[in-house]
């Protein structure tokens, strides 16, 4: 084996078992590897998959967790979403019923002033009837008035007439 390739094994050991002062020849170093396999009771292939594999699932886990976590802060949106825009329908209603509620109390009260003005306009016609045929007697008195002096002028005539009827 080449020393690159060996050297490469120690990528898949955990940092306390990695060499600071790795041998320099090829077949020391070899022997060094064995060593340390055997006396941890490791198999270099059973080892170097292990570590690979746990490398690899923890690696697909992280990625698992990862997209587990962006799902539930999609999930979290998604629900925190819907809230929302159920308030706002609600709100959206609310504000209907209040408009309609609205509209409904201000026919009434329409509907109250007209009466109101009916009234206010029949009281009016009759006032002016009344106040037509009020003037009428008032010019018909004071023609009367009129006459009156005009007789009370001509001393003589006034009483005659009274006593003639």
């Amino acid at each position: 084996m080449i020393s690159a390739e060996i050297t490469g094994y120690f990528q898949y050991l955990p940092p306390e078992y990695h060499i600071i002062n790795m041998p320099s020849s090829p077949t020391s170093s070899l022997n060094y590897l064995n060593d340390l396999i055997i006396n941890n009771n490791y198999s270099s292939s059973s080892n170097s998959q292990d570590l690979m594999m746990s490398n690899n699932s923890t690696s697909d886990e992280d990625h698992h967790q990862s997209i587990v976590i962006l799902d539930e802060r999609k999930q979290r949106r998604m629900l925190s979403n819907r809230e929302s825009a159920r308030r706002s329908r609600m709100r959206k209603q609310r504000h209907l019923d209040e408009l309609q509620a609205q509209v409904i109390r201000l026919r009434n009260e329409n509907n109250c002033l007209i009466d109101k003005l009916n009234q206010v306009s029949e009281t009016q016609d009759s006032v002016l009837k009344e106040n037509s045929k009020l003037k009428e007697e008032a010019s018909d008195l004071r023609q009367l008035v009129c006459e009156l002096k005009s007789n009370k002028n001509n001393n003589n005539s006034f009483p005659r007439e009274f006593e003639d009827n």
